[in-house]
Order: C-alpha cells, then structure tokens, then sequence
C-alpha cells in the first residue's frame, strides 16, 4: 500500500472539508458558543458589516481600501475566494499568509470539531482569531450568506450596516419572493445602527424602512456618486457601491474616526476586487470576466454593455451555470438578437448544459453553443477572422473564473 501523500501548503481539504459535504447549515448559536470558548476574539472591535445580494464585495473592498487610506488598522473578511483560500482574510490591505492560516485552522480543529462547525464558521472564527492578533481596530465583514443567521452575524458589536443591491438569489435557501429575502437580511439591522443602502425595489425599501423603524435605527439612502470621482473598479454600477461605502465610512464619525474626503477619494480610486468587470487576456487576446451568477447581477451586467462600443455583431458570451442558479432568466437578460453564448460546464459542480437551456429557451436555442471548456472556445474563436470585439465575455459563476485564473487559462492585466 502507497504511503499517503501529505497536502500541499496550498491545498486545505485535509483542514476545510468541501461546503457541499455538509450542506447548508445556517445558525448562530454553534458560532456564538464558539466565539466565546475563544475568549471572545474582537468582541469590541466595531465592525462595519455588508449585507446584499451583488455588490458586497466591491463594497467591501472600497471600504477596506479608504481605511487602509486613512490608516486605520482594518481586518477584511470576503467570500468567496477565487484562487487562494488565503483571500478571504486580510488585514492592512494584505492577504493572510498560507502558513498562518493552515496553523491557526490547524489549531481551530478540535473547536470545530466540538462545536459543529461549518466550513464557512470554522473560516470566520479563524479570521477573528487573526485580527485578533493583528490589533485590528475596525472590521469589514461581508455577509456570506442571507444575514439573520449568517456567521458574520455572530460579532456582537456591528453599528454600521453596508446594504448593496438585494434580488433574487439562493432561494432554495432564504425564500423565493424578495419580501423573504429581505426579511432575512434585513434581519442583520442591530438596534441604533447606522444603515446606508443602495437604492432598492420598492418592496425591499418598504421592510428595510420597517425594519429601522423598529431598531431605531437610521437609515439612508444613497445615490450614486458623480463621475468626477475616480473609482477603482470600473463599471457605471460602481458608482452605486462606492455610494454606500462612502456613507458607511462617513458613519464611523460617532465612533471617533473622521474621514476627511481627500482620504475618502483615495481609498475609492485605489480599491481592487478581481473580476468583476475585468479585463484579463488569453494568448494576448483581450477577454473580459464577471462574476454575475444571479438573474439581478445579469440584469445590471445587460446594463453595463450599454456602454460598449461596437456591437454591430453583437456579444461573445461563454457562460458556465451552475444547475441549481436561474439560469433561463439570466440568459434572457443578457442575449440579444444578435449575440452568442458558448455554454460550458463548471469544473467540479453540476451544471445546465446547451440541450436544457434550449429547452427552457426555445426562442433563443439558435443562439446557444456548447463546449467543454473555456479554451475550446477561444480556439475555435482564433481560428475565426477576426477576435470578437467587444471581447468575449465569461461570466456566470466565480469558480469557473476562479478555475480560470488559478490554471493561468486567462491571466490579469
């Protein structure tokens, strides 16, 4: 019998059990009673959390970065990662190193262990773990899931709220009409909190209305910021994140931190969230990604092409969905008459293939394509005249472009 082969610093799995082996497991009470058997790391700590549907990210990095701007010591937490596990925790603007964290999972195993922990909470308690020892002084927490019962929501001390757009996603777990959604997230809103959201549908601004109301908590609305603000993240959209993380950071004024605008501009035109909007390059030839993986993300990036020049031949879309995403409606807001949309799988998830989408979308099955791969269909686009232009767009989900990235298919600017 071989020897068994130890894993590599990068690979995790021996420590991280795959999220799909548990399943979806929301509940605060396992992450609570964790927290507290580690002494209640960053109890203290204010934190400004992000809560959404599209656009926590963005928002969080545009916050992390004016922080970082400002010189505050700021620990970050995002998900998902797209490459490295390593992503998901940062503090002053660097990523946690892989040493450090596979010690601190290492040593986390036995609490994990005793209480049930998720992937998600065991990732959660080792960032509080971290900034614990960092000396952080503020922290950035996006939601990763809903937000009533969200591991993020376990930190007791949460006085601003960054509230991005909220639609249609996961509904399987958090309900399948925007009321339900929103009562879940809203849920995050802690009595006398700030809260800065995007503009939103009117029944979703309705609950969270009601909802502050109800926690005393003050609530505003932002509009999006005008284009003499450098931003950067590209895309109109943007504008809209940057709105809310402007408000969120101009919120921390009660708490003793004044960011004066000059700080603010910085940290907005400096911030960086990988692909979203981005452009990268295969073989020299220039591809854009986005991780829209919801019917309301589709939506907003069918409004980001408005902007595109040259669409006499229409759009290049190589899509991967993943099987239990709303995948007809996405391809209705995106596809025009004249577009394209090369379907592939997502490595290691199941996915909707050409032939279930083309029955789905009778009308639009002349447009749809299949591949194996991301690659097969950049040849096959080489060997064509001409590069598509604008370039071909991958989208639909994060670990296909996180797949991407990390096998260098496709490698960034």
């Amino acid at each position: 019998m071989d020897k068994p082969t130890s894993p590599s610093r990068e690979d995790l799995s021996d420590l991280i059990p795959r999220f799909d082996q548990r399943g979806m497991d929301l509940g605060l009470e396992r992450m609570q009673q964790a927290l507290q058997a580690m002494g209640n790391p960053c109890a203290s700590i204010p934190a400004i959390q992000v809560v959404g549907t599209n656009g926590k990210g963005s928002i969080a990095s545009f916050i992390a970065s004016s922080l970082k701007a400002a010189g505050i010591r700021v620990g970050l937490t995002t998900s998902p990662h797209l490459v490295s596990w390593c992503e998901r925790i940062s503090s002053d603007g660097e990523l946690i190193s892989i040493v450090e964290l596979r010690q601190r999972l290492t040593a986390l195993q036995p609490l994990a262990q005793t209480h049930r922990l998720t992937p998600f909470e065991l990732l959660m308690a080792t960032a509080f773990d971290h900034f614990r020892s960092r000396e952080v002084e503020l922290l950035v927490l996006e939601v990763g899931l809903g937000g009533r019962l969200d591991a993020t929501t376990a930190h007791p001390y949460r006085p601003i709220i960054a509230m991005a757009n909220i639609g249609l996603d996961h509904c399987e777990h958090l309900g399948y009409s925007l009321e339900e959604i929103t009562a879940e997230k809203s849920a995050v809103i802690s009595p006398g909190a700030a809260v800065i959201s995007a503009r939103q549908q009117a029944e979703v601004a309705s609950i969270l209305e009601d909802k502050a109301k109800h926690q005393q908590a003050r609530l505003q609305w932002v509009s999006p910021l005008p284009e003499h603000w450098d931003l950067g993240l590209p895309g109109v959209l943007q504008r809209q994140n940057a709105a809310v993380a402007k408000g969120a950071l101009e919120s921390l004024a009660p708490l003793g931190w004044r960011l004066n605008q000059d700080v603010i501009r910085t940290g907005l035109a400096h911030a960086y969230w990988p692909a979203r909007l981005q452009t990268v390059h295969w073989q020299s030839q220039p591809v854009l990604i986005d991780g829209a993986h919801n019917p309301p993300a589709a939506e907003r990036l069918a409004h980001e092409r408005q902007q595109w020049s040259n669409q006499e031949f229409g759009v290049c879309w190589v899509l991967g969905l993943q099987a239990h995403k709303q995948a007809p409606a996405m391809l209705r807001h995106l596809l025009k008459p004249s577009d394209l949309a090369w379907i592939v799988p997502v490595p290691e998830h199941c996915s909707w293939t050409q032939h279930q989408l083309a029955a789905h979308c009778p009308d639009l099955s002349s447009q749809l394509q299949s591949a194996d791969n991301v690659e097969q269909v950049f040849s096959i686009l080489l060997k064509q005249n001409r590069w598509p232009n604008p370039p071909p767009v991958v989208a639909g989900s994060l670990y296909l472009l996180g797949d991407l990235l990390a096998k260098q298919t496709i490698k960034a600017e």
